[in-house]
């Protein structure tokens, strides 16, 4: 599955390599491309894995997600 998350308080290339590396922890996601122009992940993952999941390893690393496609 594919999935495009919209995400805020993104403002360099670290904040991109934290939310790359928060979101690869998660069993299941198998590759992350993080945009910081777009302001946006890219996902690819399991069929199993929750937004709430995603949603809340991107705000635990400081992040908000505005919105899960």
């Amino acid at each position: 599955m594919k999935k495009e998350i919209l995400i805020t308080g993104m403002t360099c290339g670290h904040c991109v390599k934290r939310v790359e590396n928060a979101l690869l922890e998660i069993d299941g996601v198998h590759s992350v491309v993080v945009s910081l122009q777009e302001k946006r992940a890219t996902i690819e993952a399991d069929d199993k894995i929750e937004d709430q999941l995603l949603k809340d390893a991107i705000e635990d690393v400081g992040y908000t997600v505005e919105a899960i496609q």
